[in-house]
């Protein structure tokens, strides 16, 4: 658990991911979706137990890094996905993490050698649905329709590092341009906020 932020970071984060989701994504039950997240830690959670954005607040954190990398590479490459479609994928590719990660300690020694807890988040997933890509399409598909290529992107984004998508994931990105973006952004912003190994 590192990095902690005051409340009116957190709070002001929050407030840009609701401002970005509104202003881009006008389809029929995102108000819907945005509900049941406010009633969530979402806009507290952090996005991995030891790796990147292990702090309060580190899932919008990621979400929002993920959406300015996408629309990055949509610029970059010239893909023309469109603004709602980039919001979408980007910004709910990791909603299987809310409600997942609780505070704890563990054990670690300082430069001396003695032992001393620290805090720390363990992952406890209370609600189990496949992968986690497919966990994260399910939860946006119970409140708002995604488009097919959304669809495949979230589910895909994690590539080799979900088993349940490892097979088809090279596929996906041939056939799906915004499957392999999204992959590229998500790993672009792991990396880029301390990455030590893989935690979604």
């Amino acid at each position: 658990m590192t990095d902690m932020v005051t409340n009116d970071v957190v709070e002001g984060r929050g407030r840009l991911f609701d401002d970005t989701v509104r202003t881009l994504i006008r389809r029929e039950g995102v108000e819907d979706l945005m509900g049941w997240l406010a009633k969530t830690d979402l806009y507290r959670a952090p996005a991995s137990s030891r790796y990147h954005g292990a702090y309060e607040g580190g899932l919008v954190d990621h979400l929002l890094d993920v959406h300015a990398e996408l629309r990055r590479l949509n610029d970059a490459y010239g893909f023309g996905f469109t603004e709602e479609s980039m919001a979408v994928a980007a910004l709910f590719h990791d909603l299987c993490k809310v409600n997942c990660y609780v505070p704890d300690t563990r054990n670690v020694k300082d430069e001396n050698g003695v032992w001393h807890k620290v805090p720390c988040y363990r992952f406890d997933e209370g609600f189990r649905y496949g992968g986690h890509g497919s966990k994260s399409v399910y939860l946006v598909q119970s409140f708002m329709r995604l488009e097919p290529e959304e669809a495949v992107a979230i589910n895909c984004h994690m590539g080799q590092f979900d088993a349940t998508t490892y097979s088809n994931a090279s596929a996906a990105f041939e056939q799906c341009p915004l499957a392999w973006a999204l992959h590229v952004a998500d790993e672009a912003s792991t990396y880029r906020s301390g990455w030590g190994g893989v935690d979604g």
